[in-house]
């Protein structure tokens, strides 16, 4: 694959596609073209997302074919959920939390509390929790002409990039910080001034000091960025973000024209992605983390447990500020603690410490 630049990586790729909306048959003919958008112009984000899209070429026999345009092709990022919606894309690759402003229980579906659950135990609620059905019926509410698959469940993202050490809450107060979706209402609450970005937009505004601290999502895509010349504090371990996964929707008008293997070949993709992204992205954040401390002088830190159990109280408020206003994302709520507490329960009761075994072999 040919390496993305760090320049290529923050300004995307600037195709100019054409935006049109392939007429819908019936039934799939042989050769029918999917025109999907990435949120995403370069980098780790990018490769995922063209893995998804070999498997459905691959697997479709030449009866289907999904081309993949990098970010800003046809519509901005923030434009996409409405071009799949309006059928000037067919498809769009991207997270929840880049269109949670039409709806904040869409934050929930991937960019919500922590209940003491990771990516992988959330995308369980999505598949076997009846996640999908209450997405569906936002998206029903919503009045969205759009079908949505979930996949790729990521690692908890690092508190970011900071000027200088966070020890406590206190250091963080008053702090212009860059984030999105939900966990922007939970670092208000903190006391911190949120500022919500683009990730290619990350890198200049705090070299220029329009904000004080950042993150994105992970070593890898932070190192593209070139966080570390603007920073050389790295904290990891965060609530804000504990999990995430990426939201690959369809217009539904284009994806009910599908043959019915088709349609299949689209969700099982999806499904297959999840070992995939976990598999190579843990060990290319590993790689690269190691990269920024030995060879590039970040110094990473964790972040201290008090400021993480606040992060908590501050979810406890928003999530039931949230909830008193909208009884669907209440709803929703509950039905995502009741799975974690039953399937938690279970995981943590049976998992030995990971990190006694570690401390064991490697001090």
């Amino acid at each position: 694959m040919t390496k993305t630049t760090r320049r290529s990586f923050l300004r995307g790729s600037a195709a100019t596609a054409a935006a049109g909306a392939l007429a819908a048959p019936a039934i799939a003919q042989e050769g029918t073209t999917l025109k999907m958008q990435a949120a995403w112009g370069g980098g780790i984000f990018l490769e995922n997302a063209q893995s998804y899209v070999k498997r459905v070429n691959e697997m479709s026999g030449g009866k289907l074919k999904i081309d993949l345009l990098p970010v800003d092709s046809v519509v901005k990022t923030s434009q996409m959920q409405d071009a799949v919606h309006r059928g000037v894309l067919d498809a769009a690759h991207y997270v929840p939390a880049y269109w949670y402003s039409k709806s904040k229980t869409a934050s929930l579906f991937g960019t919500g509390p922590c209940f003491g659950w990771s990516s992988q135990e959330v995308l369980g609620w999505v598949y076997y929790g009846g996640g999908q059905e209450l997405f569906d019926e936002l998206m029903a509410s919503l009045g969205l002409n759009v079908v949505s698959f979930f996949n790729s469940p990521m690692p908890a993202q690092p508190f970011g990039w900071f000027k200088k050490q966070v020890t406590s809450t206190e250091d963080i107060k008053g702090m212009k910080y860059r984030t999105v979706g939900l966990a922007a209402d939970v670092l208000l609450e903190m006391g911190m001034s949120v500022v919500q970005l683009p990730g290619g937009e990350i890198q200049p505004a705090m070299k220029s000091g329009l904000i004080d601290a950042a993150e994105f999502n992970n070593p890898t895509s932070d190192r593209d960025f070139g966080m570390q010349d603007v920073s050389k504090i790295y904290m990891l371990a965060s609530y804000h973000q504990s999990q995430e996964f990426f939201e690959v929707t369809f217009n539904k008008k284009k994806y009910e024209s599908l043959a019915p293997e088709l349609q299949a070949i689209l969700k099982y993709a999806s499904e297959a992605e999840n070992s995939n992204f976990y598999w190579h992205n843990t060990l290319r954040y590993a790689n690269d983390l190691r990269t920024l401390q030995d060879e590039q002088g970040v110094a990473v830190y964790r972040t201290p447990d008090d400021v993480m159990a606040a992060q908590l109280d501050a979810w406890d408020i928003v999530v039931n500020r949230i909830s008193g206003e909208d009884p669907f994302f209440a709803k929703v709520i509950e039905s995502q603690k009741a799975y974690a507490k039953n399937v938690m329960g279970y995981l943590n009761l049976n998992q030995p410490d990971y990190k006694q075994a570690y401390k064991h072999y490697y001090g």
